[in-house]
């Protein structure tokens, strides 16, 4: 997050969703332009690479290596969908799973780096993206927390790379009730990380705004054209319209976190004269001693006006003008008389 102007990286992960056509490519980038994401983001492998020869069913899918065959990018397409996301005025990003895509995305000029949460956990593959120097964003995927973090924090510290963590369920689609928004407080806390995030896989578009007004800085987001488009990770993304609603709401939770800096904020000046002041009960004259059956509390309050915070201290204290029966006391009618200071511990 740009900490002065309190704005939430906002990544739209097109990832395979575009069925390997180029033109869907570019419609789903313009998708992440209409809804104010700040980043567009796709995945850059090679089946074979990602999975052993011997790979078994998962999830179902007997012919993995086939699949993710089928959902490749064309590596020529890089290039070309980086130019067209700078002419839009969007980032463009994408996640490398093998050596040779990091050296390809460094070779284009991507901005920072991306770990996915399936290969947290895996310290040399951590260290060659790492090794690039770039900022990395990484998932905290499943299987995270039976790793120890000390030789990732050891990598990171080695090549300087500034590291957002993001908070990651790795089912597809994530249950409400097992996105955990909590565990990104300790995963800040106990890493000690530079900034923390929210990889979401729930339907709901309110989750990552839930996750920003915990402190999110970044939030990644699968997106698609169409929910029944064919392929793995449609069904799970967001469709144009959910997008949209998405960024809405994030960009709402992101006005929450300003911090205030005055006693009043900018809205609330308006609204001061609400607050209560010390009121006469009797007609007052120059040298009474205020007793608690000479004085109370009510509305409203004055800059002049002394506050009814201050109701016990000026019990006992001597008034120095005339003042009748239920009227506010100001802080000049009252001898010697001093503010409570402010409470600054907040």
């Amino acid at each position: 997050m740009n900490k002065e102007q309190n704005k939430t990286l906002v990544i739209a992960e097109i990832g395979a969703n575009f069925n390997q056509n180029f033109d869907q490519a570019k419609a789903l980038i313009d998708v992440a332009v209409e809804s104010g994401s700040d980043v567009c983001k796709f995945q850059t492998y090679t089946s074979h690479k990602i999975f052993a020869k011997q790979t078994k069913v998962i999830n179902g899918i007997a012919d993995v290596r086939g699949l993710f065959k089928s959902i490749e990018i064309d590596r020529d397409w890089q290039k070309d969908l980086k130019a067209y996301s700078d002419e839009k005025g969007i980032e463009f990003m994408s996640t490398p799973f093998d050596e040779d895509a990091i050296q390809e995305l460094v070779d284009i000029g991507v901005k920072r780096m991306k770990i996915s949460g399936f290969e947290s956990t895996d310290p040399r593959f951590v260290e060659a993206v790492a090794s690039t120097g770039l900022p990395i964003i990484m998932s905290a995927g499943i299987g995270f927390r039976s790793v120890s973090w000390g030789p990732f924090a050891e990598i990171f510290k080695k090549y300087n790379n500034h590291l957002t963590l993001l908070h990651c369920n790795n089912a597809y689609p994530t249950p409400m009730e097992d996105i955990c928004l909590p565990s990104m407080d300790s995963l800040k806390e106990l890493l000690h990380v530079d900034e923390i995030g929210l990889s979401d896989h729930t339907m709901s578009p309110l989750t990552p705004a839930l996750a920003v007004a915990r402190g999110a800085t970044c939030i990644e987001k699968h997106i698609t054209l169409s929910q029944r488009l064919p392929g793995p990770d449609h069904p799970f993304a967001m469709e144009p319209h959910q997008l949209n609603e998405m960024v809405k709401l994030i960009r709402l939770a992101e006005k929450t976190q300003n911090t205030q800096s005055d006693i009043y904020t900018k809205s609330e000046k308006g609204f001061i004269s609400g607050r209560r002041s010390i009121v006469s009960k009797v007609d007052l004259k120059p040298g009474d001693i205020l007793t608690k059956d000479m004085i109370t509390t009510k509305r409203p309050y004055f800059e002049e006006s002394a506050p009814a915070i201050d109701y016990y201290k000026v019990v006992g204290s001597k008034i120095n003008s005339y003042i009748e029966a239920d009227n506010v006391i100001n802080k000049s009618d009252i001898k010697d008389y001093y503010e409570s200071k402010p409470y600054t511990g907040y």
